[in-house]
């Protein structure tokens, strides 16, 4: 017996394709390309949350795309971003960095930032020790990875020509940084997992 698609089914597919491109090209972050892709096939219809794609649909769909049209390039522009936050984490080795997002789970393009994880006794260890290296900031907030009713500071400058942003965790929150909340699990890197995938990308 053949099990056919549904209606829903092809619509998350429709959008997630569409939202992949906006990454993929524009940068855009997935919320922001998952309500534009829904508007922009469903216009100003009202879509019920469990029509739009998860995050890890559109994921897979980001890659499938990376591989069709930047089969070349994407590999070196990752190894080039990870390769860069390996350097910064090494600077930033007393506050546990964990690389997160597009640089760590692999699906950085030419628009995407470094997105690391600091965890410290206070988030102003942290902004001294930038203030210190001459590394002016600015600072936004983000939820907490495990708790989103929390909002965490973020840390935001250029390094090297590229984006940086550092969310600041307590050091308590370091026990907690292998388990997500449900659907907004995060692929975390450390120090030494970074070291072997870019040793792995290198190997002939």
């Amino acid at each position: 017996m053949i099990n056919y698609p549904s209606d829903a089914e092809l619509l998350r597919a429709e959008i997630a394709a569409a939202a992949a491109r906006m990454i993929a090209e524009d940068g855009a972050d997935y919320g922001s390309a998952k309500r534009k892709a829904a508007k922009l096939i469903l216009g100003n219809q009202t879509l019920r949350g469990d029509f739009l794609p998860d995050n890890s649909q559109i994921e897979a769909e980001v890659r499938e795309y990376q591989a069709l049209f930047f089969g070349e390039e994407q590999p070196l522009r990752l190894l080039q971003l990870r390769t860069l936050a390996l350097s910064l984490m090494e600077i930033l080795a007393d506050f546990s960095p964990h690389l997160t997002g597009a640089v760590a789970n692999g699906t950085a393009g030419e628009h995407s930032d470094i997105h690391l994880q600091l965890f410290a006794d206070s988030s102003k260890d942290v902004a001294v020790f930038l203030l210190n290296s001459e590394i002016d900031y600015e600072v936004t907030e983000t939820p907490h990875f495990r708790y989103p009713e929390r909002m965490v500071e973020v840390l935001s400058f250029m390094w090297q020509q590229e984006g940086v942003h550092l969310s600041l965790f307590d050091y308590d929150d370091l026990r907690g940084a292998g388990k997500g909340a449900g659907k907004r699990r995060i692929d975390r890197v450390n120090i030494s997992a970074l070291k072997a995938l870019i040793a792995e990308s290198t190997t002939p």
